[in-house]
């Protein structure tokens, strides 16, 4: 069933105090030296100092001073950032305090949020086995929480499976320019599945995937018989979870299963920023940015 305006309203709320406090407290001045701009362009010249690479020396304005001058740049720091959500039924689960679908709405904003004071453009396509709601970039702090409570929203109505493949060739469509692209889902389809368009997605742009997770999904509990249900399909399923072995062959598959993407996103050298619903995101976040930063 789905949250009424006010419980909505009231989610969003506490998403925006959790994630302004951490920016503040955690992520300043983080962001900026992980992400690179589109470029660089021209800033001013400067006399020329002993030391300086002679191949930046303006030799128009040497020429006319008398003096040697070179030029300096400056990168260009305005990006477009876009948030590609999957709002599936499986998203809708969660053992914990929170669901996946929360968990990715509260990353969403945080991300989209240290952008906004970086005056970036954030925006945003949710989808599921169809694309649900594309919002164009733009700047500004009502973008921010816009997102938060679509990404909400979406996930409670969410129905149906995942297709990864149809929200990449719905980027390519709509983004011609290059972007940094957080692609949040619990990535339950095999990579076989879109391996080709998320390998040209990031030749073209800077992609992080995001795998949300809970820990239910890798660890089935000793609770007798159970009929368990997938979100995507409706399809019912009576497990006999007192079994050791049917415990052991779940988890088994599970394992293997996350091995498979992470091999994958190894293998396509995508970075990756795991989450799960039963830990804190933030020591993530701010490991994700420091390893960009070392990279630069």
């Amino acid at each position: 069933m789905a949250m009424d305006v006010k419980e909505l309203m009231a989610k969003v709320g506490r998403i925006r105090i959790l994630t302004n406090r951490l920016i503040d407290d955690q992520l300043a001045g983080d962001y900026h030296s992980s992400f690179k701009g589109q470029g660089v362009e021209f800033d001013e010249v400067r006399p020329y100092e002993a030391g300086d690479d002679v191949r930046t020396i303006d030799w128009n304005v040497t020429a006319r001073t008398g003096i040697p001058y070179i030029k300096r740049y400056s990168e260009e720091r305005e990006l477009t950032i876009l948030f590609l959500v999957d709002v599936s039924g499986s998203q809708s689960y969660g053992s914990r305090s929170k669901t996946k679908a929360e968990l990715a709405a509260e990353v969403t904003a945080l991300l989209a949020l240290t952008a906004i004071r970086n005056q970036d453009k954030v925006g945003l396509v949710l989808f599921s086995d169809r694309i649900v709601k594309h919002i164009p970039p733009r700047r500004g702090r009502n973008s921010v929480m816009r997102l938060a409570r679509e990404v909400l929203a979406a996930s409670e109505d969410a129905c149906g499976g995942t297709d990864i493949a149809g929200a990449l060739q719905f980027l390519e469509g709509v983004q011609k320019r290059k972007a940094v692209v957080f692609l949040v889902s619990d990535f339950l389809q095999p990579p076989g599945a879109y391996e080709k368009l998320l390998r040209a997605a990031a030749r073209r742009h800077d992609v992080i995937c995001l795998p949300v997770g809970d820990p239910a999904e890798f660890d089935l509990p000793d609770a007798g018989l159970v009929e368990l249900e997938d979100p995507e399909t409706g399809d019912l399923v009576l497990v006999d979870t007192a079994s050791r072995r049917v415990r052991e062959e779940f988890a088994a598959k599970a394992a293997a299963d996350r091995e498979e993407l992470a091999r994958f996103f190894l293998r396509s050298r995508i970075e990756t920023l795991p989450l799960s619903t039963d830990r804190p995101y933030i020591d993530d976040v701010r490991a994700l940015f420091k390893r960009r930063a070392r990279k630069r």
